[in-house]
């Protein structure tokens, strides 16, 4: 793990402008180029903010920050603090990298939707960081989430689309990343862009055009399992005692 902490040093009376705009420019460009926001906390005398970002590695790091610098928003931020009269008395950043791994290794589980609409389009967003392919939306789950209802809302946030869920359409690990891809169709909503997708479309597949579209290889089986039409059942439940949440019957 490798870790950036920012601390900022400030007036008390200046933090509803500096918290402004932390959240409408700072975190929007950070989130949508790759960056994760572990905490931002201050002092009980409201002079000193401290953040914390987190990266895979340091090349990632380097990476992000030479897309962060290059994004508009980055632009944008240095106005707002030229108008602001740069709220920030001092301010001084340091990388920690971890020691150890101090807890059971886990798998990270993300999830994905093969998502047609009444024409049999696909729903596909392309983002700021993969921006040389399109991909099915989706993304992490949260702890404690069922895989659909963490799949619904993800979708939602990139796209703007809400969906109905039909069953799995196929499984995916790397080792480290398990990967799971459902298949449904949109029941409203409105496409939208979002923090992390810069371009939402439906687009009509086949065989033909399919490359043209997903051009990274470990994304093109997944759509082309999809694209079959074949899903299998889902389940998510309780226990202590039972309880049945969702059950999607695969068709």
């Amino acid at each position: 793990m490798f870790c950036r902490r920012e601390i900022h040093r400030v007036s008390p009376d200046r933090i509803t402008d500096i918290n402004k705009l932390f959240d409408e420019y700072v975190l929007p460009n950070q989130l949508k180029n790759g960056a994760k926001l572990i905490g931002r906390w201050i002092t009980d005398d409201n002079n000193e903010i401290v953040t914390m970002w987190h990266y895979p590695s340091c090349d990632d790091y380097l990476k992000i920050e030479e897309r962060v610098k290059k994004d508009q928003l980055h632009q944008q931020t240095h106005a707002q603090l030229l108008k602001l009269g740069n709220p920030y008395l001092d301010y001084r950043q340091e990388f920690l990298t971890s020691t150890g791994v101090y807890h059971s290794p886990k798998q990270n589980v993300t999830v994905s939707g093969y998502i047609t609409n009444e024409l049999g389009e696909a729903l596909l967003v392309q983002t700021y960081w993969r921006s040389d392919t399109w991909e099915l939306p989706g993304g992490g789950v949260d702890d404690g989430e069922t895989l659909d209802a963490a799949l619904c809302r993800e979708i939602f946030e990139e796209t703007g689309i809400t969906v109905t869920l039909f069953g799995v359409t196929g499984v995916y690990s790397n080792g480290s990343t398990l990967s799971i891809v459902f298949h449904g169709e949109k029941v409203g909503g409105d496409l939208k862009t979002s923090n992390e997708t810069q371009d939402v479309r439906f687009v009509k597949l086949d065989e033909l055009n399919v490359h043209h579209y997903i051009t990274r290889g470990k994304f093109l089986p997944r759509v082309l399992d999809a694209m079959k039409g074949n899903s299998i059942p889902y389940e998510a439940f309780k226990v202590r005692p039972y309880k049945l949440i969702e059950r999607l019957e695969g068709k």
